[in-house]
């Protein structure tokens, strides 16, 4: 795992939090996304890191107009890298921690279902928390289809791991590197929302959660939250990783 910067690094720069966001087509609303991202590093004095997953649209382009070329130094405290093929949700994420430079990491979505801002939330919970803390979002304003779904998902995960794990997705996802440092391999798909909340229940950390409102989309459409029939992939799929996560147990 490559995915830290050593103590050092982290005084030095001198940031509040580094927060990654994974973009998967979503150029159309990239514009938007900026404008917001900047308002949140500026007002919470961190970072935002914009990972190009491997698009097959114009997001590429579209970060370059904006922020200049992948890895430098970007506008206004929002940058970006790339990842020329897209090998997952959760490769995005740790491709953008790789380069994270804060002493609190963590991620959230770009489609705007959930505010960039709410990392200014979130943050305010580390002020009174310790730093052996992990603080995630919890949804409300979802579709009551959805919300069966997650409720499943979570008493299954919660029975099978003997952990808490509620409303796993939801954004944003924030913890000290301390977490980050003890991660060997994660996942690279949308296990690692899972991974993330086991691991730090699994380490001793608190976990706060805060209301989030969860919006529908503007643009784009959603990778994998399309019908019943990708609904049952995503489950086998998080069935086979939680089985391996048991065999911690």
């Amino acid at each position: 795992m490559t995915a830290s910067r050593s103590g050092e690094d982290e005084r030095a720069s001198g940031l509040a939090f580094s927060l990654v966001i994974p973009c998967y087509n979503e150029a159309a609303g990239l514009p938007e996304l900026i404008r917001r991202c900047a308002y949140v590093a500026a007002e919470g004095r961190g970072e935002v890191i914009l990972v190009d997953n491997g698009s097959a649209d114009d997001s590429a382009a579209v970060l370059e107009g904006r922020l200049g070329p992948a890895g430098s130094d970007g506008v206004d405290g929002v940058r970006w890298v790339r990842v020329p093929v897209n090998q997952g949700y959760g490769f995005g994420i740790t491709s953008g921690l790789a380069d994270a430079r804060a002493g609190v990491v963590g991620w959230t979505h770009a489609d705007l279902q959930t505010d960039p801002a709410d990392v200014l939330r979130a943050m305010a919970l580390f002020e009174d928390g310790g730093e052996r803390l992990l603080v995630k979002g919890r949804r409300f304003g979802r579709p009551l289809a959805d919300r069966v779904f997650t409720a499943g998902m979570s008493a299954f995960e919660t029975a099978l791991l003997r952990r808490p794990l509620r409303d796993i997705n939801a954004q944003p996802t924030l913890f000290s590197r301390e977490l980050l440092d003890r991660w060997g391999t994660p996942p690279t798909d949308f296990s690692l929302d899972l991974f993330a909340l086991y691991s730090a229940l699994d380490a001793g950390f608190r976990v706060r959660r805060f209301p989030v409102i969860f919006a529908p989309r503007k643009w784009g459409v959603s990778s994998w939250n399309t019908d019943w029939s990708a609904k049952r992939r995503f489950i086998r799929r998080t069935l086979d990783y939680s089985l391996q996560l048991r065999k911690t147990l």
